[in-house]
């Protein structure tokens, strides 16, 4: 049955990836001092790209840079995720994320982990290896971890509850290599999964990419991890 339902969810018509609004541009008060200033930028998976949402301010991104405009930031926000990577596919975005100097880093990743049953040594290893790379170029790295595809409606059931089962491993496997690499886990997955599962509004139309309300709930719960990165930043 399981291989039904997951053959039946890869025929369904899903997003693609040149929906994604643009994720880059610049946020707040130019005249802001340089020390308020942070280059924020997204690394990861469709979720990173934004794929779901009708504009940068509905992204993870967008939302996020919105909120530190609000706290009397300028923000410089770009974008380096590619929608379809899994955890293993970080370390050329991470490449060219550092291209940019950035200050502050999210990481939006293992969805498709979860969807291609990726072992979760690997998961660990480049995860970690990603999170090294950042913060020894002196980022700060905040990675919201596999979310719960347990509220995803374009799987039936049992699928859903063993990809949520799933993704509840692949979180706690980048948790534990994130903090060890000096980076901040957030989980997105505990934070938010009950209410993507009760509202259908937190999904787009595909019934598997968040909407713009799910990002916001994302960036909602992200936000105290970013912000703090934020002022770490400034405080130097």
């Amino acid at each position: 049955m399981l291989s039904i339902e997951a053959w039946l969810a890869g025929r369904r018509n899903y997003l693609s990836a040149a929906s994604a609004p643009v994720v880059e541009g610049e946020f707040g008060d130019p005249r802001a001092a340089p020390a308020a200033t942070v280059r924020l930028v997204l690394l990861g998976d469709s979720s990173a790209a934004g794929i779901g949402a009708r504009g940068v301010g509905q992204t993870v991104g967008g939302a996020l840079a919105t909120r530190l405009a609000g706290l009397g930031y300028r923000v410089r926000l770009s974008n380096s995720a590619i929608s379809g990577s899994r955890t293993g596919d970080l370390g050329p975005q991470v490449s060219r994320a550092l291209l940019g100097r950035p200050d502050v880093a999210v990481l939006l990743v293992g969805t498709n982990d979860a969807l291609r049953a990726s072992p979760l040594p690997p998961i660990r290893r480049s995860v970690g290896d990603a999170v090294r790379r950042l913060r020894g170029a002196g980022v700060e790295v905040v990675v919201g971890t596999c979310p719960d595809l347990g509220a995803a409606r374009s799987f039936a059931q049992p699928l859903r509850a063993v990809l949520a089962a799933r993704c509840r491993q692949i979180a706690a496997a980048q948790a534990q290599a994130v903090r060890a690499a000096g980076g901040v886990p957030v989980d997105l997955g505990a934070l938010t999964g009950t209410v993507f599962r009760t509202d259908p509004g937190t999904l787009c139309l595909d019934g598997f990419h968040p909407s713009g309300d799910g990002y916001r709930l994302w960036a909602d719960a992200l936000l105290p991890a970013v912000r703090h990165a934020a002022s770490s930043r400034a405080a130097l």
